[in-house]
């Protein structure tokens, strides 16, 4: 998508004129909000899991379910087309695909988030995330990491050990093992990534087939602990973590964020894509009255401008 983006304005514009190119920049303007759309929704959605899994202590399976739930039932229809299992998908690659994006990365992820501010899971979930994704893709398809993405990985690493050496110097090893957990994350879906793009399958199937598996694994899981945390939670919890996690998480950021790649490019919609990092430190000041620290602030700065560079798009200004 990204070359095509790229060629399009040079191949479609005619010598003659400015008007032809305004649909070059209404592209632009849709790309750029879908974009934001999906970064609030992501930044959104790492305040609500913090505080529903530290403030309200609703259960994480019960989290899990109000995340895949709603997802799986409004795509029915597609994975009832495809079936459980699609046709030329091996069973170890929808395997993967549901560890590394669905209830299994769900519930590491809310493990951490009750242990690790908003501002500093920021850093270690979505910040990392393009890290994992590079060296797993170099590791399992070979890819090749050019010195400048290779610098914003660095920085990036950076931005992680200073919210480590923070961590270690305040609480010692108790205060590590959280962070870990939430950066395991950060792996698993460097694998739902990599066992994506080798499954063959569209972002909405993918999707789809997701959030039904994850709902068959995460609903047994949550009946075990009972009803009586959602009754405890309340009906305007529930609701909101349902729009939350299940329709604007699991539906509209994924769409939004396709919108972005479509006509951004991937380099572009990703170096946005960053912003959830401040973002999700700047909502959770009011929501849950988490100022970050210094080591916080100096992490996300390290890890904005690292996956700025490792998204690619300096070096694709400079070639152009």
């Amino acid at each position: 998508m990204s070359r095509i983006a790229a060629i399009a304005p040079e191949t479609t514009a005619p010598a003659a004129g400015p008007t032809p190119t305004l649909p070059v920049h209404r592209d632009t303007l849709v790309g750029v909000a879908a974009a934001l759309l999906a970064v609030a929704v992501w930044a959104g959605w790492i305040v609500a899991t913090r505080h529903a899994t530290a403030t309200v202590a609703l259960p994480a399976e019960w989290l899990a379910v109000l995340r895949f739930l709603p997802p799986a039932v409004l795509l029915a229809p597609v994975w009832l087309k495809h079936g459980l299992l699609p046709r030329g998908v091996p069973l170890w690659l929808v395997a993967a695909m549901v560890a590394g994006s669905g209830a299994p990365f769900f519930l590491v992820v809310a493990a951490g988030l009750a242990r690790v501010p908003a501002a500093e899971a920021a850093v270690l979930l979505p910040g990392t995330m393009p890290l994992c994704v590079a060296v797993l893709a170099a590791m399992v398809l070979r890819e090749r990491i050019g010195l400048l993405r290779a610098a914003g990985f660095g920085l990036v690493a950076a931005g992680v050990a200073a919210i480590g050496w923070a961590a270690l110097a305040h609480g010692g090893v108790g205060h590590i093992a959280p962070r870990l957990v939430v950066l395991g994350g950060a792996a698993l879906w460097a694998v739902y990534t990599v066992a994506f793009r080798r499954s063959g399958l569209g972002a909405l199937s993918a999707t789809a087939l997701v959030a039904v598996w994850s709902t068959l694994i995460a609903l047994p899981l949550a009946l075990m602990q009972g009803i009586a945390p959602l009754v405890e939670a309340g009906l305007a919890v529930i609701a909101t973590q349902v729009l939350l996690q299940g329709i604007l998480s699991g539906l509209v950021a994924i769409l939004a964020f396709s919108v972005a790649v479509k006509r951004l490019g991937a380099s572009k919609a990703a170096a946005l894509s960053s912003l959830t990092l401040a973002a999700a430190t700047l909502l959770a000041i009011p929501v849950l009255g988490e100022i970050p620290s210094g080591a916080a602030l100096v992490g996300i700065a390290l890890t904005l401008a690292g996956v700025v560079l490792a998204s690619g798009v300096l070096a694709r200004g400079r070639a152009r």
